[in-house]
């Protein structure tokens, strides 16, 4: 036998990163196309009705039924949990998908839950408005401050959700320090790590147990899908999973297979973004228009030690204000030429955001404040472009203000 069909023969441990993301899902399957096939199919034939028997009582059982799992599901599990250095992973239709199936999973009515002042817009409304109304309690702390977890822990808390960097005031979550916080009480740490992206932290070293993405960022890098993914234990997953079937945040086979060619190339992506970023996050900060530069890789960030300590890099999204206000800030960003208007990060492409101007109509006033957003920020997710035709497009856009 041709020794590279023995799965055995490949030891995932000892391929660094950017050999893992191109074969680390060989021999998942028994397919022996080079390219991934798409399994566009909804349910798969059992042959005998005690392998069926087996088929539907395994838990994301890839060859059952495509809400439970699918072949192309398991190649990208197999990836991110390499990736990211747990037991195993899980895929869902987004990445609020994976945040709301994992809170969903883990509390009741009755239970404690912390989370951040800062946290993504729509998980912000699971804590404020969702959980509540379920009977959850929830106390949100200030995350840049350690203190603040040890005091709001209750006998009752059973979860902690972070995020780090967190969208869009790029604050930090000291993540080693909260997993040691929780641990002795048994309560389980969950982190959003969307705005880093595995290359860059990895956040189950440092004692954290569940590691969640939108994937339609980094991951996978031209948005052009929408997915998520849960990183984790064998025993973590089996709950979560049991969720996710009931909730059905399912994803398609064609983007599980989009996000799968993302992933081949998301090292040597971040590279070249996280390169960019920093270059343009310094250019900012020289730029008299520009009232204050947020970015983690910056000597000026108030958190930078900590961000060098748990981060390899600091990712695409740089946080500015314009001085000025709101209108201001509104003929800036309408005067770039290269990044679109558009939500989202982590593709290829830049993309830039008003970010009052995004959030307004989905946050109250109070959120807002909360969250610590204000009229002239401008949120710029940086692609791989030139460096150079990056800088000309933000110097002519600063001119107008």
């Amino acid at each position: 036998m041709d020794k590279r069909d023995n799965r055995e023969e490949l030891n995932l441990e000892e391929l660094r990163t950017e050999t893992l993301v191109v074969h680390g899902d060989d021999w998942v399957t028994n397919d022996r196309t080079v390219a991934p096939a798409i399994y566009y199919t909804a349910t798969f034939r059992a042959h005998n009705s005690s392998e069926f028997a087996e088929m539907a009582g395994t838990p994301r059982h890839a060859r059952y039924y495509t809400r439970y799992g699918n072949p192309v599901h398991e190649r990208v599990a197999k990836i991110m949990a390499e990736l990211e250095g747990t037991e195993t992973a899980m895929v869902t239709g987004s990445g609020m998908g994976a945040i709301a199936t994992t809170i969903l999973a883990l509390v009741s009515a009755g239970d404690h839950v912390i989370a951040q002042t800062r946290h993504y817009m729509s998980t912000a409304k699971i804590m404020d408005e969702m959980l509540p109304r379920f009977g959850v309690e929830v106390t949100l702390v200030e995350q840049a401050d350690i203190n603040a977890f040890a005091e709001a822990i209750r006998p009752n808390t059973k979860l902690i959700m972070v995020e780090t960097p967190a969208n869009p005031t790029l604050v930090l979550t000291d993540l080693a320090a909260v997993a040691e916080l929780a641990r002795p009480h048994g309560i389980i740490v969950a982190a959003d790590n969307t705005f880093a992206s595995p290359i860059n932290q990895r956040p189950h070293d440092l004692g954290v147990d569940i590691v969640i993405h939108s994937a339609t960022k980094y991951l996978g890098g031209h948005h052009d899908l929408t997915a998520g993914v849960i990183c984790t234990s064998e025993e973590l997953a089996e709950r979560i999973w049991h969720t996710h079937i009931s909730i059905g945040s399912v994803l398609s086979p064609m983007d599980a297979w989009l996000l799968l060619r993302g992933l081949r190339t998301l090292p040597i992506r971040m590279e070249r973004i996280n390169a960019n970023a920093l270059a343009l996050a310094e250019f900012l900060e020289q730029q008299p228009q520009v009232e204050r530069v947020y970015y983690p890789g910056l000597p000026s960030h108030p958190q930078h030690e900590l961000a060098k300590r748990q981060m390899r890099g600091f990712g695409a999204v740089i946080a500015f204000a314009i001085k000025g206000g709101y209108e201001e800030t509104q003929r800036f960003v309408s005067a770039l030429k290269l990044p679109p208007n558009a939500v989202s990060l982590g593709g290829v492409d830049s993309l830039v955001v008003h970010t009052a101007a995004m959030w307004e109509g989905v946050m109250t006033e109070e959120q807002m404040r909360t969250a610590g957003i204000p009229s002239n920020f401008v949120r710029f997710s940086v692609g791989i472009e030139h460096i150079d035709d990056l800088k000309a497009d933000v110097w002519q856009a600063l001119q107008v203000v």
